[in-house]
């Protein structure tokens, strides 16, 4: 099995959360932006093999009518984690890069009440682009299930 790239931190990967050990905040310092704006505080964290979890904390804002976590809000933080999960996965800044596809099956509400936390593994990264799946659970309880293609884009 191929080793683990070491984290690089930076002005989105931040070293440990004070209040989630283990955990690392993704974050964009201007707070009036999609990411924190939306879904508010991101934590991530690499797990086993090829593998990264992001969390968020959903709050009333991010319910539809029937009181689950809404589907929007569940498809922003697959979006977000792809990227999350790449950089962890690979060492690999993807601060810039672009989604390409986004393939996801809904199967099950989000609590609103629980951490929601998107699991993804880098299936394959080419010179341009990074193949990734995942799901999005709470605990044992399965929301969805997804994969998606990313586009490399070197901002020099």
């Amino acid at each position: 099995m191929a080793q683990r790239p070491k984290l690089q931190f930076n002005e989105v990967l931040r070293e440990s959360h004070p209040d989630h050990p283990g955990w690392h905040e993704w974050h964009i310092a201007d707070k009036t932006r999609f990411n924190q704006g939306v879904l508010g505080t991101l934590l991530v964290r690499p797990e086993d093999g090829n593998k990264a979890r992001m969390r968020m904390f959903p709050t009333r804002l991010h319910t539809n009518i029937s009181d689950n976590i809404h589907g929007g809000i569940i498809l922003s933080l697959i979006d977000i984690a792809l990227f999350a999960g790449s950089t962890v996965s690979t060492g690999r800044d993807m601060k810039s890069g672009v989604t390409v596809e986004v393939n996801n099956h809904f199967v099950g509400a989000g609590d609103p009440s629980r951490p929601l936390d998107a699991v993804v593994e880098v299936v394959r990264e080419t010179g341009r682009m990074i193949f990734a799946r995942g799901t999005v659970v709470q605990d044992d309880n399965v929301v969805s299930s997804f994969s998606g293609i990313l586009r490399k884009i070197d901002r020099s």
